[in-house]
């Protein structure tokens, strides 16, 4: 299989993963013949790639970082906090289905070994607030397990960072949804939401109050020029530090309604730039740039030397050389697929994104 930008679609391409649509369900399964309505609908609907059948890449695996029904589970979970349950309900009730969902999240990564490459599962919809937690839930939690943590801890990170936005529920939509530029008053109300987040979440007694603060401190950065308070360094939480990175990876990777998805070398990238000013240096260059991968499995490259391929493989000890496939000369079908290992080769560097 491969990833393929949805223009490049071919009528009769067969689908090699499931669709997922924003509520976490099925939207289409694996193995459907692609007919043109069906690929314009999804064009429509904000789908920017998928993952078809190719049989120069039969043995190209790409593993779900949690499963289809983890993903199900969670997404309905979001949606009960922010659109089903006011303010006050969410204070006093009990959150048993926040907690099965970070349970479940946590399960699936410690089954599953071969984390690098699984945070390709995050795609970007114009229906972003669903995918949002969860994906942010996902990738903050696989850094906690590489760093070793308790399952206690994580259920205690993954508990906060699922709920780190319930305060935007306080926030008029839209605000949040705005495609032009941002007033200095409706950003100030933006800025809001980690405080009104906090306020809600600490007075429920099935919260611990240091998942409490995710909401709280996850737009503070390191540097102390975020907020609400204007927190530095280690004056902010560790959880609500991991969280950070994770909240701006996942944003910068995911469509919003006023720009299209960065391409994930390009956050990976934004994030180790910027690891000794808004980041925890550390958290950033010994953790996130060592279990999320800048290429993900499938996805179709430029090397410098002008071949065209997909990435076949991960390196976990090399993030950024994994291992690929070129299947042609600048624009030119090879006559016989060739394979890199480009930790073997120095000289060659991806100097592109092409999901063709």
């Amino acid at each position: 299989m491969r990833l393929v930008n949805i223009a490049f679609v071919d009528e009769g391409a067969v689908l090699a993963r499931p669709l997922i649509a924003p509520n976490g369900k099925i939207l289409l399964q694996a193995g459907i013949s692609l007919s043109r309505s069906y690929i314009d609908k999804l064009a429509r609907l904000g789908l920017d790639s998928m993952f078809i059948e190719d049989s120069t890449f039969d043995d190209v695996e790409v593993s779900s970082a949690v499963s289809l029904k983890t993903r199900e589970v969670a997404y309905a979970a979001v949606l009960n906090l922010s659109k089903n349950i006011d303010e006050s309900r969410l204070r006093s009730g009990k959150l048993d289905g926040v907690k099965n969902a970070v349970r479940n999240i946590v399960g699936d990564l410690l089954d599953n070994k071969g984390l690098l490459s699984n945070v390709v599962d995050i795609q970007g919809y114009d229906d972003y607030t669903f995918h949002h937690s969860v994906n942010t839930t996902i990738i903050a939690l696989i850094m906690g397990i590489s760093m070793g943590w308790s399952e206690d801890k994580l259920l205690e990170l993954g508990m906060g960072v699922l709920m780190h936005d319930v305060g935007k529920i306080k926030i008029p939509y839209e605000i949040f949804n705005k495609t032009g530029p941002l007033t200095l008053e409706e950003f100030d109300e933006i800025k809001k939401h980690p405080d009104y987040g906090f306020e809600i979440l600490r007075r429920n007694r099935d919260i611990n109050i240091v998942s409490a603060h995710v909401a709280l401190q996850h737009q503070e950065r390191w540097d102390g020029s975020g907020y609400p308070r204007g927190l530095k360094g280690i004056q902010i939480h560790e959880y609500a530090r991991l969280a950070a990175v994770a909240d701006v990876y996942e944003a910068l990777t995911s469509k919003r309604i006023y720009r299209n998805a960065h391409q994930p070398y390009e956050a990976y990238e934004y994030l180790i730039a910027n690891s000794d000013r808004l980041f925890e240096p550390t958290l950033v260059q010994k953790v996130f740039a060592k279990c999320i991968t800048p290429y993900p499995t499938g996805t179709g490259i430029r090397l410098s030397n002008g071949q065209r391929g997909n990435v076949v493989k991960q390196n976990p000890s090399f993030p950024t050389r994994p291992y690929v496939r070129m299947t042609h000369d600048f624009y030119n079908r090879l006559f016989s697929p060739i394979d890199y290992n480009l930790v073997d080769h120095p000289s060659l560097m991806i100097v592109g994104i092409e999901n063709r």
